[in-house]
């Protein structure tokens, strides 16, 4: 059983609040918009963490992480990337692939919006966790937490870390 904290979006900031929220959890992942290698020095501190970089990274961040991460967390297949779309709306490259290698798990960020939902076309669970930093249109940073058992995704949370 491995327990997961997922954030994104947090465009260089880094919210004490996500110290609690890794304490229960085996990793934590980042789906992208990281800011600065300071931000991930200090998740990588707390917790052992996979992460993609996104569209506002510079070359420290991109240096470090890849645009896609592609893995296997217990018996589920991951996918990870920053800008992905959304169910029905998912980008060319990115439908192209769907298309021929779907994972049970799709995770991106980009949006800010938080976003959790199954995919019947593809066969697989949606996730975007909204935006954990201080910039953006959203009104509220939020985290996702949840559990991957074997091939089960469960004890989804939805974690709300404060007001912009």
């Amino acid at each position: 059983m491995t327990r997961i904290l997922l954030l994104s979006d947090t465009h260089n900031h880094f919210d004490e609040k996500i110290i609690k929220y890794a304490e229960p959890c085996d990793q934590i992942w980042h789906a992208g918009d990281i800011g600065t290698v300071a931000v991930t020095d200090k998740l990588i501190k707390l917790k052992p963490l996979i992460a993609v970089y996104g569209n506002i990274d510079g070359m420290d961040v991109r240096r470090e992480f890849p645009e896609h991460q592609r893995f296997k967390c217990e018996d589920v297949n991951v996918w990870m990337t920053h800008i992905g779309g959304s169910p029905g709306k998912y980008s060319p490259e990115i439908r192209n692939v769907l298309i021929v290698k779907p994972p049970k798990l799709f995770i991106c960020g980009h949006s800010h919006i938080l976003k959790v939902m199954y995919d019947k076309k593809y066969h697989m669970l949606y996730m975007n966790p909204g935006s954990a930093g201080n910039y953006g249109m959203h009104k509220v940073k939020t985290l996702l937490r949840f559990t991957i058992d074997k091939t089960e995704i469960k004890d989804l949370e939805v974690i709300e870390i404060g007001k912009l």
